[in-house]
């Protein structure tokens, strides 16, 4: 933890583990954060403002109808490196996945652009939901920190996986996850997200599977440790930070393109983006019918991290590969040393997975011959594990 005092904001929902955020909030004030705590109004029957505000040594405010003069939501999310939400309820979970304001805290929620954690806590019935799980993915695609709750006793005399976590096991998640150093300042991080389109006519094209989850998690974390982020988005659906330039393409081209008018500025490239490797020969400017539907002729498109690699100063490059092959790991390594990057990421996709998931498992490798297995990861935990693998190269270049 970092000694120099930075501001972030407690978020308390409205559970009996509430109790329980006061010494998580002693904690973070002795590890020297300023702390200001924004309770929803439900969370009072639990814990009230007295006990806040004797514990942070400031104001609560709970409504946005409170010292609007000061506009809260809007300079508490300013001002905030980060914030916590521990307890978070299911229904906390579900407005803030839905994008609602009732509250200040969501208010602050929607209007800020730094790191979330979101620490819940509920019974297990709830908290295997399939509303709170998909609420859960959705939050974590976003960028969103989300911990596991633990497992054991409850209030309700259950037991199971619900319970608030130990406040050693929070402050532990959120040094790894949240409370990250600053370590990209002044640098410009380039990132390529989510899948080409190549089209055939105005209404077809040729795609592939790749969301855009994993570049975009890369550029969110890039951003969260200082750095001047630009995101090159292939059709994503993904929600994007606006602290981030992104560029919108939609071909290989148009992708070429962006890459080679950023490229020269930047000091990290993370080549996430599946790219096609061919186009139609020719796109109709008509939708073509049925009966004349018989045999497309392709022509290659060029290799677009080749291409800019050739032109590579200081840059660190980080590639990725999606391999099904039995000898994939020489394949990826193959794939690096030709392309000059200093890192490849390997994902075997020979089951369908990773696309599409919130999770992701492979194999980092380097241009040094080091090679580690990640286990089942989280796609915001591995962009860090990236991140932290590049800079280390760039240290070692000078």
């Amino acid at each position: 933890m970092p000694a120099s005092p930075r501001e972030i904001i407690l978020g308390i929902g409205g559970g009996i583990a509430a109790y329980k955020s006061c010494d998580l909030l002693r904690r973070l004030r002795d590890q020297g954060f300023g702390v200001t705590v924004v309770p929803t109004p439900s969370s009072l029957n639990f814990v009230g403002s007295a006990t806040w505000e004797a514990l942070s040594g400031r104001a609560v405010t709970t409504s946005v109808w409170e010292s609007v003069d000061q506009v809260r939501h809007v300079s508490l999310a300013r001002d905030a490196e980060a914030i916590v939400i521990a307890p978070a309820t299911a229904d906390l979970i579900a407005r803030i996945a839905a994008g609602r304001a009732d509250d200040l805290l969501t208010n602050v929620v929607l209007a800020s652009h730094c790191p979330i954690a979101l620490v819940p806590a509920m019974h297990p019935d709830m908290w295997f939901n399939s509303a709170t799980q998909t609420n859960v993915a959705t939050l974590r695609s976003r960028g969103y920190f989300v911990m596991e709750p633990d497992e054991g006793p409850l209030t309700s005399g259950d037991s199971g996986k619900g319970r608030f976590p130990s406040t050693e096991a929070i402050i532990e998640a959120l040094d790894q996850n949240l409370f990250v150093k600053k370590d990209l300042l002044g640098q410009k991080v380039l990132v390529t997200a989510g899948g080409t389109r190549e089209a055939i006519d105005p209404v077809r094209f040729i795609g592939n599977r790749s969301s855009g989850i994993q570049g975009i998690a890369i550029a969110q974390a890039a951003l969260s440790r200082g750095a001047d982020v630009t995101l090159i988005a292939a059709n994503v659906a993904e929600n994007i930070s606006n602290a981030i330039k992104t560029i919108k393409v939609e071909s290989a081209g148009e992708m070429l393109e962006a890459l080679s008018k950023e490229f020269a500025q930047c000091d990290y490239l993370f080549m996430a983006a599946a790219v096609a490797d061919a186009r139609p020969q020719e796109v109709s400017k008509s939708k073509i019918k049925k009966s004349e539907y018989q045999s497309i002729e392709l022509v290659e498109n060029p290799d677009l991290l080749a291409t800019v690699s050739a032109k590579k100063s200081q840059q660190v490059i980080v590639a990725f590969a999606a391999e099904t092959q039995d000898q994939a790991i020489e394949v990826a390594r193959s794939k690096m040393e030709k392309k000059r990057a200093e890192i490849i990421y390997l994902n075997n996709v020979s089951a369908g997975e990773i696309f599409g998931e919130q999770l992701t498992k492979g194999h980092i490798i380097d241009s040094s011959g080091g090679i580690r297995e990640i286990g089942s990861v989280s796609k915001s935990t591995l962009a860090h594990e990236l991140i932290n693998s590049a800079i280390s190269v760039h240290n070692k270049l000078g």
